[in-house]
């Protein structure tokens, strides 16, 4: 019988305000976000979907959803990890995103893995 330690990620995420990119004065706030993904369950598992809920300041909430991440479907092998670097563009200073990625292990158990409630802020606009 398989448990729920056979399907596990750890999740890590860095966010970065990108300066150059935004535009304040027209409300336009350009944010990357670096995610790890570490395998630390004990089957392997391709990422197969992603599903965003990004939410500003005004509480205007976008819903993103497809397939992979920056084009590619890792695919994980205990202990292997996978990082990327994607963006996203708020009308707000500060902002969050939350997630899932859609999982399905070599043994074909599909799971979600919880992408944890991060924050986007551009520097010193949290007081």
């Amino acid at each position: 019988m398989n448990e729920k330690q056979d399907y596990q990620l750890n999740i890590d995420v860095e966010t970065n305000y990108i300066d150059e990119q935004s535009d304040p004065e027209n409300d336009r706030f350009v944010f990357s976000y670096t995610i790890t993904i570490r395998n630390t369950g004990k089957i392997a598992a391709k990422l197969m979907t992603r599903h965003w809920i990004i939410t500003d300041a005004n509480n205007f909430t976008q819903e993103v959803k497809g397939d992979g991440v920056v084009g590619e479907q890792p695919h994980l092998q205990p202990g292997e990890g996978f990082q990327y670097t994607s963006g996203t563009v708020l009308d707000t200073p500060i902002g969050s995103m939350s997630g899932s990625y859609q999982m399905v292990a070599d043994d074909g158990i599909n799971f979600d893995a919880e992408i944890p409630t991060f924050t986007l802020s551009k520097p010193h606009a949290l007081h």
